[in-house]
C-alpha cells in the first residue's frame, strides 16, 4: 500500500515551523550568552569597585600614620616600632604598622659587627655570618687594593654570576639579593629590618624590631627583654612616648566585609618646612617584598 505524499502547503508549514524553532533556539543561545556576559561584567565591576575601595582605605591608613607618628597630642601619638594600630575607615578595617628606619640595620652604614649580628640572629652560624657580612661590606665599598675588584668579581663568576660587587653604596634594599651568599630564605627574613635611609651605624634600641635589636653588638636576651618591656610601658603611658625619627616604613592593610583586601607598603621621609610635607622613597602594593 503506497503512502500518499503530504500536500505542498503542509510541507511549507513544517519547514517554516522548523525554521522558527531554530531561530528561537539561536535567540535563546544569544540571550543566554548576553546574560552571562552581563553577569560577568557586573561581577568584574563589583570586584574592581571593591578593590578600589580597599585600596583607598589602605591609602587612608598611610596618611593617618604619617600624622599620628608625629601627633602633638601624646594620647594620639603612634610608636614606630612595628606594633599594629587598627581603626575603621568607611566600610573597611584598616591595620597599620610603622617602623622607624632608624631602628633598622642600614646596609650602607652598619659596621661588620652589626651585619654579622643580624645574620647570626637570622640563623647563620658565626662563620657564615662573618663571611656574608664581609661580602656586604665589599659590595658597598670601593676597592682599595689593586686587583681587589678583579678578585671579588672572580668569586662571583665562579658561583655562576655574571657580575661582581657594585663597589658603591646599595641603591636599593632589593640589591641585597645580589650579594654572594644571600639566599632567598635569608633575604625574606632580614628584609623587614634592613634599610638604606637611616645613616645610623647601629639600630636605635628604642624602635628596633626584635631581629634588628639582636644585631646590636653586646646585646643580651636579658637586655632585649628589658628594652621591650620599657617600650611597652612607654606605649601605655603617653607621657613617656619617645619621639620618632623622620623616615618610616609603613604597612597599611585594609579589609572589607566581603574579604576584599588591599596592602600598601611605603617608605616615607618627613620634610618639615617644605611645600611637600613628605617624600616617598619606596612604594609597593601587595604582600610580596
Amino acid at each position: 500500500m503506497s503512502r500518499r505524499p503530504l500536500p505542498r502547503r503542509a510541507c511549507q508549514r513544517g519547514v517554516a515551523l522548523l525554521l522558527v524553532l531554530w531561530a528561537c533556539t539561536l535567540l535563546a543561545i544569544l540571550l543566554g550568552g548576553y546574560a552571562a556576559l552581563v553577569r560577568t561584567e557586573g561581577l568584574q565591576a563589583r570586584y574592581a569597585f571593591a578593590q578600589a575601595q580597599a585600596h583607598y582605605a589602605a591609602e587612608a591608613g598611610l596618611m593617618r600614620a604619617l600624622y599620628a607618628l608625629h601627633d602633638p597630642q601624646p594620647k594620639q601619638h603612634w610608636l614606630g616600632d612595628g606594633r599594629p594600630y587598627t581603626f575603621r575607615y568607611d566600610q573597611a578595617t584598616v591595620v597599620v604598622r610603622a617602623t622607624d628606619e632608624g631602628g633598622k640595620v642600614d646596609l650602607n652604614a652598619a659596621p661588620p659587627e652589626v651585619l654579622r649580628g643580624l645574620f647570626q640572629a637570622a640563623g647563620l652560624t658565626a662563620a657564615e655570618a662573618q663571611v656574608l657580612a664581609a661580602r656586604v661590606v665589599d659590595w658597598r665599598s670601593p676597592p682599595i687594593l689593586e686587583g681587589a675588584a678583579a678578585t671579588q668579581r672572580a668569586a662571583y663568576v665562579a658561583a655562576g654570576r655574571d657580575y661582581g660587587p657594585r663597589g658603591g653604596p646599595f641603591a636599593s634594599i632589593e640589591e641585597l639579593q645580589m650579594v654572594l651568599g644571600m639566599t632567598p630564605a635569608l633575604y625574606r627574613q632580614v628584609v623587614p629590618v634592613v634599610t638604606i635611609w637611616s645613616g645610623n651605624p647601629s639600630p636605635d634600641p628604642n624602635t628596633a624590631p626584635p631581629l634588628a635589636l639582636a644585631a646590636i653588638p653586646g646585646m643580651t636576651p636579658e637586655q632585649m627583654n628589658a628594652i621591650q618591656a620599657a617600650r611597652q610601658k612607654n606605649a601605655d603611658d603617653p607621657r613617656l612616648v619617645l619621639a620618632n625619627g623622620t623616615a618610616h616604613s609603613i604597612r597599611s592593610e585594609a579589609t572589607l566585609a566581603d574579604g576584599t583586601r588591599a596592602i600598601l607598603r611605603a617608605t616615607v621621609r618627613l620634610q618639615e618646612g617644605q611645600v611637600q610635607p613628605y617624600a616617598v622613597m619606596r612604594w609597593q602594593e601587595g604582600e610580596a617584598e
